[in-house]
């Protein structure tokens, strides 16, 4: 992994959420539907690489530039990595760590 991306806080109403969290300073980079019909939205701090996304449930996403060798890497070292998804917002394979937290390796 390279850097974490996108931090996933779970929340109850993301258009809720998004008005805090503009009040707080950070700016909306993305919003939009998501693949399964939800609004995606994706706020950071003006020049900071790491956003954070309202979501309906916990994930840390980290950038990677090589998503298949990591796979097989982390799979080699006995760490269950689910299938890669080929999307239009790039790749993404799942994994959780010991205590069931979701963590999430994207490449554009």
């Amino acid at each position: 992994m390279k850097s974490v991306e996108i931090i996933m806080v779970p929340v109850k109403d993301r258009q809720k959420a998004k008005e805090f969290y503009l009040n707080l300073g950070f700016q909306v980079i993305v919003e939009a539907l998501d693949a399964h019909g939800e609004s995606w939205i994706q706020m950071g701090f003006p020049g900071s690489n790491t956003t954070i996304s309202l979501a309906g449930f916990q994930g840390i996403i980290c950038e990677t530039d090589d998503i298949e060798d990591k796979v097989r890497e982390y799979k080699g070292k006995g760490i269950e990595v689910g299938e890669i998804d080929d999307t239009p917002w790039g790749r993404f394979a799942w994994l959780k760590d010991l205590d069931g937290n979701s963590l999430c390796l994207h490449q554009r």
